[in-house]
């Protein structure tokens, strides 16, 4: 059987999984849930064993320290997919959610309800926890999902799957309703978004040139997730001391991922004090800084930030600084530059505030706080399939209820349309 025959397969099992899953009620899913939890618990050992070889072989095809933290299943990581997929069983259901009902004046009632989408394809490198997340979120929502990983994970979202598939047919999950392409060949993504009519919605989650090449092969709607290119602005009516706080842990908690910034921006009137103060901290912590004129007149050593640069996402231990000369400078800077994802300002200004709320067109603004909490899990969503930076039809973080469209149930007495 050819590549195009089995991609076609797998879209046709999924398909017919899609409409046994809206049939299960709320009660059986969730049982799924807990004991695709549970397998993961008893296939620890196998999983870890898995990601090792995934590792190794990273390791030796030269993938950077950064890729290689994003590839690791620690102990840590392994109980972060378990309490995630027990938090997404113990989320309200949104499937059969009514959203709106009126009546209209021939008496005709009209609701407006929630369903699932039915066939989604998510197609996403490095991470292979992604699997699981993707999976417990498509399953709740009622939704077929296929799952595409990256070469660089595929032992360890093999071992994740089958613990998944394993847990969940114990009680009663429909055949097929997960299923994880296991081929490297790069033409199954080429396949896969070409299944129009069996796949109803594509999910990209990688580098900027996955989700450019799938958007431009696909044939069925896709959620795009760019590049995370997030900032960070330092006004002149900050705290120093949370803003250094802040600064430190939004570039170094964890510089390979997304929501972690890529470029800081300090108001003029307090770059003199705190720009040296973050340049130590951050060297501490391995930095290299890459500044504008000002920042590097202020902080020596600093290399010379180009054009290219305000649009960089890094993923790794390198930070972009620029200083400013108002909160409106700092805006134009972020919504010129930035990736619509998540951007953040520090200060004790209430009008600052208010305008770098309303203008600064991103999915997630923040005020005070880390942009590394752009985080389905950490907004309470249990997990997430993404963190969309399209307006339609989800944006920032992905959870159930983007995982859902809806339909009108209109209920009449006989009226017919003169």
């Amino acid at each position: 059987m050819s590549l195009h025959d089995d991609m076609v397969a797998i879209g046709q099992r999924s398909l017919a999984a899609s409409r046994e899953l809206v049939t299960l009620k709320v009660r059986k899913k969730n049982a799924i849930l807990l004991a695709m939890a549970d397998e993961l618990e008893t296939h620890r050992e196998a999983i870890q064993a898995a990601n090792a070889i995934d590792i190794e072989e990273g390791r030796n095809a030269g993938l950077s320290d950064a890729m290689l933290d994003r590839l690791l299943l620690t102990d840590v990581r392994i109980d972060g997919m378990i309490k995630g997929l027990q938090a997404v069983a113990s989320l309200k259901d949104p499937i059969g959610t009514k959203i709106s009902r009126w009546i209209r004046p021939n008496g005709l009632e009209i609701i407006k309800q929630r369903v699932p989408i039915g066939v989604i394809g998510i197609i996403y490198e490095s991470r292979p926890n992604v699997t699981a997340d993707s999976a417990a979120l498509c399953f709740k929502t009622s939704n077929a999902v296929i799952l595409r990983g990256g070469k660089e994970a595929v032992h360890s979202n093999a071992a994740i799957a089958d613990a998944l598939i394993e847990g969940g047919g114990k009680k009663g999950m429909p055949e097929y309703a997960i299923q994880l392409i296991r081929t490297t060949d790069r033409e199954a993504v080429k396949e896969l978004v070409q299944l129009d009519g069996m796949v109803d919605l594509v999910i990209p989650r990688g580098g900027e040139a996955l989700i450019r090449a799938v958007t431009e092969m696909s044939h069925v709607p896709v959620i795009k997730h760019y590049k995370g290119v997030c900032n960070l602005y330092i006004d002149a009516e900050a705290d120093t001391e949370m803003a250094l706080g802040i600064a430190v842990n939004a570039k170094c908690q964890r510089p390979g991922v997304c929501n972690a910034i890529e470029t800081l921006l300090i108001h003029e009137a307090i770059a003199p004090e705190f720009l040296p103060q973050v340049a130590v901290l951050l060297e501490e912590n391995g930095v290299e800084m890459r500044g504008d004129e000002a920042a590097r007149a202020m902080v020596s050593g600093m290399k010379e930030a180009t054009e290219a640069d305000w649009h960089e996402e890094y993923l790794d231990l390198i930070l972009a600084i620029r200083v400013v000369g108002s909160v409106a400078e700092a805006i134009d800077h972020i919504n010129t530059y930035g990736s619509r994802h998540s951007d953040a300002i520090v200060t004790e200004s209430d009008a600052a505030s208010r305008a770098f709320l309303r203008d600064v067109d991103s999915s997630t603004v923040y005020v005070n706080a880390s942009t590394r909490f752009t985080d389905g899990a950490e907004f309470g969503m249990g997990a997430e399939i993404g963190i969309s930076t399209d307006k339609l039809h989800a944006r920032g973080p992905m959870a159930l209820e983007e995982l859902t469209t809806y339909k009108y149930l209109v209920y009449g007495k006989g009226q017919i349309r003169s």
